[in-house]
């Protein structure tokens, strides 16, 4: 295998999680929906704000990743959900969708040989597709081991 093909896989494999970190499939696995807004006096978050967070955040980095004209969201507001609950029937659901599906966005843009993982972005300060694929896995990975302690915390996990 080429150098330029197991750097792709391995990023790959990053971003889907499942080696060093929960995957989200099996950070939300089970949740029941009564508990997708509630937190502890413990930890600060609820599911649903660690969700909605996640999906903000990784849509922006994947934006700024492939269009040109993308404007990121207003900085930290922007990129936290205003309620701690899903704030519709199904809101959840939308978002786990939206999640998964730039998450594959992603992914396909990391897997594709013509996209130079080292050019820098042009209207970035030097972000690469390889510094921003890094950075999901990273934001993502993190927010994912809060929501587990969420779950434990809330006596909903394993």
């Amino acid at each position: 295998m080429n150098e330029d093909r197991a750097l792709r896989d391995h990023l790959i494999k990053l971003l889907m999680g499942r080696q060093a970190h929960v995957d989200l499939e099996t950070a939300l696995a089970d949740l029941p929906h009564e508990l997708q807004g509630s937190k502890t006096e413990a930890l600060s978050f609820t599911p649903w704000q660690l969700l909605e967070h996640m999906r903000i955040a990784q849509w922006d980095i994947l934006e700024f990743s492939r269009n040109p004209k993308h404007i990121s969201p207003e900085f930290p507001a922007e990129y936290w959900p205003t309620t701690e609950s899903p704030p519709e029937e199904g809101s959840w659901n939308e978002s786990v969708e939206s999640f998964r599906s730039d998450l594959n966005a992603m992914v396909d843009l990391v897997s594709n040989p013509a996209t130079d993982l080292f050019a820098a972005i042009p209207r970035g300060t030097g972000q690469t597709l390889l510094r921003e694929a890094l950075l999901v896995a990273d934001h993502n990975a993190y927010h994912l081991g809060q929501l587990v302690l969420v779950r434990r915390g809330l006596d909903c996990w394993g």
